[in-house]
């Protein structure tokens, strides 16, 4: 394998986590009857430019079906983080009027949308036909394609002018092609114009155990290092980064064609705390694997510790990283009885893997389970609050990032 920024075949093992399922292709009671595919879930360094990356990548046509079953804009914390996003981007870099934006892996157009409250002429391009049209239902004009040179011609020719910004979030580690993308940002991208992306910061996935990030979706795991190099090597150049404390914590880079903005100290400051904190070392990363494999035992601990006890467990949410983290920790329905979501694409369907059952977010309450492990952790706090009758019914929950900790009513603040 080649290192998907600098093509360098000099790469190092860090950290296995088995074969896995993809995390966002819940399955139907017929598909539960037909062969399940699992694929090798590892993740590497690159000693030359220090990205670190998935080994294996399954097709992306196979990973963006048409069920797939992640859609954005389910919590109110997203829903206000995207709003906040594009009023912040809007007032820096002065947008006007009918001013084109472009979102790249728009889902279901949650982002646009707050875009197109504030004027803007908007458009969206997303891998999956089934979320793209919600976002067209929802009045979002949006491309169903992988983004690359081919889409940003199109795009250049329908609008006949150039975006002034162009956004990606929690896509940028997802891209099979970086050049054809590349060069497609760069087409539609005005002279003037700002390339902005966010993505959970790698920091933010060793410090914090969150290991459960590492899925087949997630191909890279950003730092700023190895983007500093890779936006050189590709015309583009970094010029500043913030960090914000969603999805466990995540950068958002801002990039324009070179000389077009004054680089922020914010970058320098980044690559320090890289070097301090050692997440380009091979040392350190394989300290961290050995970590996670503690963290999986104290996992499976817990749950063994309270089925004995002859408690119930469910889990609260099921996103792609609570199936990886239960297919990495072996957890299945035998351990944990069904799972509740609020995505309708997810209901009545079966978790990958662990097959186990998906039921609404009002079982929870009808139920009564004695513990609900949390696997949206990152939503922790928001959920919570919103399931605090499950909590003085008795109830408990299990949140497992980044210390496997039970939380019940005597540990929340009203």
């Amino acid at each position: 394998m080649n290192c998907r920024f600098c093509e360098s075949a000099d790469l190092d093992l860090f950290l296995d986590l088995g074969f896995s399922p993809l995390g966002n292709s819940f399955l139907t009671e017929q598909q539960m009857q037909e062969p399940e595919i699992h694929y090798p879930l590892q993740a590497y360094l690159c000693n030359s430019c220090k990205l670190s990356q998935l080994g294996y990548v399954p097709p992306p046509q196979t990973v963006y079906n048409p069920e797939y079953a992640y859609e954005a804009g389910i919590t109110t914390l997203r829903k206000d983080h995207h709003k906040s996003m594009a009023s912040s981007v809007s007032e820096r870099f002065d947008l006007e009027d009918n001013s084109l934006v472009i979102d790249i892996g728009s889902n279901v157009g949650i982002l646009l949308s707050a875009f197109k409250e504030r004027g803007m002429n908007v458009v969206g391009i997303d891998a999956s036909d089934n979320v793209a049209q919600i976002a067209r239902d929802n009045g979002i004009p949006t491309i169903t394609g992988f983004f690359g040179e081919k889409i940003s011609q199109e795009l250049s020719t329908k609008f006949n002018t150039k975006a002034k910004v162009v956004t990606a979030t929690n896509v940028f580690a997802h891209i099979n092609d970086y050049t054809d993308f590349m060069n497609g940002v760069k087409n539609i991208l005005s002279d003037d114009g700002v390339f902005i992306f966010q993505v959970h910061y790698f920091i933010d996935l060793v410090d914090k155990m969150q290991y459960d990030m590492i899925f087949h979706e997630h191909i890279l795991f950003e730092s700023i290092k190895p983007l500093v190099t890779f936006f050189k090597k590709h015309g583009m150049e970094l010029f500043d980064v913030e960090r914000f404390d969603i999805d466990g914590g995540v950068i958002r880079c801002y990039v324009s064609k070179p000389g077009k903005q004054k680089i922020s100290s914010n970058v320098d400051v980044l690559l320090k705390l890289e070097n301090e904190k050692k997440i380009h070392s091979k040392e350190g990363l394989l300290e961290f694997a050995n970590k996670v494999k503690q963290h999986r035992e104290d996992l499976i601990s817990i749950l063994n510790d309270l089925k004995k006890q002859k408690k119930r467990i469910v889990a609260v949410s099921m996103p792609a990283k609570g199936v990886a983290l239960l297919n990495y920790s072996k957890i299945d329905s035998r351990l944990i009885e069904y799972a509740t979501e609020r995505s309708s694409l997810k209901i009545g369907k079966f978790a990958p893997g662990n097959h186990i059952p998906i039921k609404s977010d009002e079982q929870l309450l009808l139920d009564s389970p004695d513990y609900a492990l949390l696997l949206a952790w990152n939503f922790a706090d928001e959920i919570i609050a919103n399931n605090k009758q499950f909590l003085e019914n008795g109830g408990k929950f299990i949140v497992p990032i980044p210390t496997p900790k039970i939380v019940g009513l005597e540990d929340i603040r009203d």
